[in-house]
């Protein structure tokens, strides 16, 4: 579990070019924000991303609200979310708070136009979350390599404990696979690509009793079917929402953008409407016990899905 962390951050007033906060990614073609991933403090996590006007963590929010409102029917009681690639805690801070993507954003611009150092913002975080928790607030636990981010948000108040491991290198450690046990869901709304069918087994191979359900926005261009095969192997069967995709964010550059426009045609997969547009989109993924799935398919059980598929 990620303890509590002491560092230290100042923030300079001034406005840094975009440049100086992403480079050349290890998904070749894709920017890489690992600059801003793991730092003491989210600020410059949430400049880099909120001018590529980065969505996605509210669409999943409302995602996984509505699959833990369906959890919490199934198993009777509140349910417990892990959050996997969970960074500073965005989803978790949508998903349990009465407040806004945009809201955060000028909250922590606000923060670093004032130069607030990291107790002060974590106590400006506190003013701006704990009088909007929600009454259906849920329990989430965090999952992430960087161990800044994940204590930070344990820190806020925001996660309810945080784990800083990789699980497609190792296997969970002793606390973490004690926790797995007893997990609901399993939600992650940016990190596949960066993750994928280890990290999956692992956390599903910690479950004591029934898997959790699984749900998943990735990028359209990055095959999910790996990750549900290995899904499959603990009796999980994976619906892709075909319709709607989910804006992620804009692309950093003409570069990123044809790398993206490369794979998709490679897949086969149009881009009219969606990355043709200037943005990455996302596809939802939700996997259930079979019997599940045949009781309340998808589309049925969120609501905004138009169109959904089985993966084999």
């Amino acid at each position: 579990m990620v303890p509590s962390t002491s560092f230290g951050a100042d923030h300079a007033g001034e406005e840094r070019p975009l440049t100086d906060l992403i480079d050349d990614g290890p998904q070749e073609g894709k920017a890489s924000f690992d600059g801003v991933y793991d730092q003491p403090d989210p600020c410059a996590y949430y400049t880099a991303l909120g001018r590529l006007d980065y969505e996605i963590p509210a669409h999943g929010a409302e995602i996984f609200a509505t699959l833990a409102e369906a959890r919490a029917t199934r198993v009777g009681r509140s349910p417990k979310v892990l959050d996997v690639c969970c960074s500073y805690g965005v989803v978790p801070a949508l998903m349990n708070h009465d407040v806004g993507l945009d809201e955060l954003y000028d909250h922590y611009e606000l923060a670093d136009r004032l130069d607030l150092d990291r107790d002060e913002l974590l106590e400006s975080d506190r003013l701006l979350l704990d009088d909007r928790q929600r009454d259906d607030a849920v329990t989430v636990v965090g999952l992430d390599a960087a161990a800044n981010a994940v204590g930070y948000a344990v820190e806020a108040g925001i996660l309810e404990r945080g784990y800083a491991e990789d699980l497609e290198s190792a296997a969970p450690s002793p606390e973490l696979a004690e926790d797995l046990e007893d997990v609901d869901l399993i939600v992650v709304s940016g990190g596949v690509g960066y993750i994928g069918g280890a990290t999956f087994d692992r956390l599903l191979g910690a479950a004591d009793g029934p898997p959790p359900w699984v749900a998943a926005l990735s990028l359209r261009w990055i095959d999910f079917a790996p990750v549900a095969d290995r899904l499959a192997d603990h009796g999980l069967v994976t619906e892709h929402v075909v319709e709607p995709s989910f804006r992620q964010r804009r692309f950093a550059d003409d570069g990123e953008r044809q790398a993206a426009l490369d794979r998709l045609a490679a897949l086969g997969l149009d881009p009219t409407g969606k990355e043709a547009d200037g943005w990455h989109h996302a596809d939802l993924f939700v996997a259930r016990p079979s019997a599940e799935v045949e009781a309340l398919p998808a589309v049925e059980l969120l609501g905004v899905a138009e169109q959904a598929t089985l993966l084999d």
